[in-house]
């Protein structure tokens, strides 16, 4: 099975600050990678870095075979985002956020698409509804189908299921392990142990800028006698004597969570697109 991402050495500072410090990561293709840490742990510099938002300092970043800088505009088309907090413009409505995105990705099969992705998630038939007007769980569903419209290779999730209900959350747990039975690769952070412990095939945990240990879930848990992924996750995250790395982890650092906005991401892309028409 090829890599869908491989980073070798990153690392990015701000001023005296260092953020990621020369972690090592590969992402298999139609793989569900988990990457967990404190708030400040290093997962969204990382991320920024991958999706190529965020300039590197050192070391090197293969996005679907692809450099995230160099490829950016060819890599946007082929990548789903969803970000924890996402702004919109005033008085937006749910349709038009959709048809702007299906816009911007030639592949990504027109209204039909995102009409069937509403409808998927529970929002059919408020196309014309204000989106400042939705609840927090219903804006959190929203970022998710922006970000499948695409009909993306690889997605990266932020806090999916922040604010959404148990039925919410469970049904959209089933519908990310369709995604990977047909080969999309799924790399997401989370604060609920419970979901990364169910949907991640491996996960990487976090701590001051490095990946204090990587592997399947079971495994890690099995290897240092925890009974569940919180105890692990405290284990690793809090740096404490005894933590058993399983056979061939090479010792990293971070990755990141994502922390920027829905029309922040818009802009990036048609800037791109709009350079690369002028040429």
């Amino acid at each position: 099975m090829e890599n869908a991402v491989e980073v070798r050495g990153l690392k990015k500072a701000y001023k005296d600050v260092t953020a990621v410090d020369g972690i090592d990561l590969t992402v298999s293709e139609g793989e569900i990678f988990g990457l967990i840490g404190h708030n400040g742990a290093g997962k969204t510099t990382t991320i920024e870095c991958i999706l190529g938002t965020r300039t590197r300092d050192s070391g090197e970043v293969s996005v679907l075979g692809m450099d995230p800088v160099r490829d950016r505009k060819k890599l946007f088309t082929r990548t789903g985002v969803q970000f924890q907090h996402t702004s919109y413009q005033n008085r937006l409505r749910i349709g038009e956020a959709c048809e702007v995105t299906a816009s911007l990705y030639p592949g990504s099969c027109g209204s039909g698409k995102w009409k069937e992705l509403l409808e998927q998630f529970g929002l059919s038939g408020r196309t014309r509804k204000e989106i400042n007007e939705l609840s927090g769980g219903e804006k959190q569903k929203l970022s998710v189908v922006l970000a499948l419209i695409p009909g993306p290779d690889i997605l990266f999730l932020d806090e999916l299921t922040t604010g959404l209900d148990p039925a919410a959350r469970r049904g959209i747990w089933g519908y990310l392990k369709e995604l990977r039975e047909s080969g999309v690769t799924i790399i997401l952070t989370s604060h609920y142990m419970d979901e990364v412990e169910y949907l991640c095939d491996r996960i990487a945990i976090m701590k001051k800028g490095l990946i204090t240990a990587q592997g399947a879930p079971h495994q890690l848990m099995e290897i240092n006698g925890t009974k569940n992924l919180e105890d692990l996750f405290m284990l690793y995250g809090e740096e404490k004597k005894g933590a058993v790395k399983p056979q061939g982890y090479v010792n990293a650092s971070p990755l990141l969570s994502l922390s920027a906005e829905f029309l922040s991401w818009l802009a990036c892309l048609r800037a791109a697109g709009e350079k690369e028409n002028s040429i």
